[in-house]
């Protein structure tokens, strides 16, 4: 098997286990499902992880590293000004987590159920990391006097509340907005931009109304 074809194999099995956890949640997929959805032999889970809890740590790490990558490129950026860092970080986050509506499923799940306290202090970590960058892209603007003195974590739970809102309450939106909640593509094409829309107005007036 050359490099390449185990790269895929590997991603086959991280995307069906992504698939299976968020329908059936972590207790309710056996590794046997997950080899079946992805086409791979049983085996392969175990080689390549070791284990399901494995695979689901991994399959968390990797959906979260673009997020810390593009939170530590802002805040080494030197050319964008603080509001322009702060737009870039609403637009990715929105993208992020409507596109992949099924990690988020599953991250929710691991939260609510309790069910895993290393799963829960990876997902912690990560966040709280995420958190701190954001929060330093804040600060610098406080610090230019581009933005006022506010709450940076508040306001962080205000832009992730909504974004969570409109992810959670999908139906709802579906039936306000007139959407087909049958119909992904409109959805999507529908609520991202009102959603960034809506997230520049609120965030860039909390930052910088008096």
């Amino acid at each position: 098997m050359t490099s390449a074809e185990k790269t895929d194999k590997r991603e086959q099995l991280i995307n069906a286990a992504e698939e299976l956890f968020a329908e059936k949640g972590f207790d309710g997929t056996s590794v046997r499902d997950i080899a079946q959805k992805a086409d791979v032999n049983l085996a392969m889970i175990s080689y390549y992880f070791g284990s399901k809890e494995k695979l689901l740590l991994v399959l968390i790490e990797q959906r979260f590293a673009s997020s810390s990558e593009l939170l530590e490129d802002m805040v080494k950026n030197t050319k964008l000004s603080s509001w322009e860092k702060i737009e870039k970080v609403i637009e990715y986050y929105v993208d992020k987590i409507l596109n992949g509506r099924k990690f988020h499923t599953i991250i929710n799940q691991e939260y609510n159920t309790d069910r895993s306290h290393e799963i829960i202090d990876l997902i912690t970590s990560i966040k709280m990391k995420n958190f701190t960058l954001i929060r330093q892209l804040i600060d610098e603007g406080i610090k230019k006097k581009e933005f006022r003195k506010i709450d940076p974590e508040m306001t962080m739970a205000s832009m992730m509340g909504t974004i969570n809102s409109v992810i959670n309450s999908k139906n709802i939106y579906c039936a306000l907005f007139k959407i087909d909640r049958e119909n992904e593509a409109e959805y999507l094409a529908k609520m991202k931009p009102r959603l960034k829309d809506h997230l520049r107005l609120m965030i860039r007036a909390h930052l910088t109304t008096e």
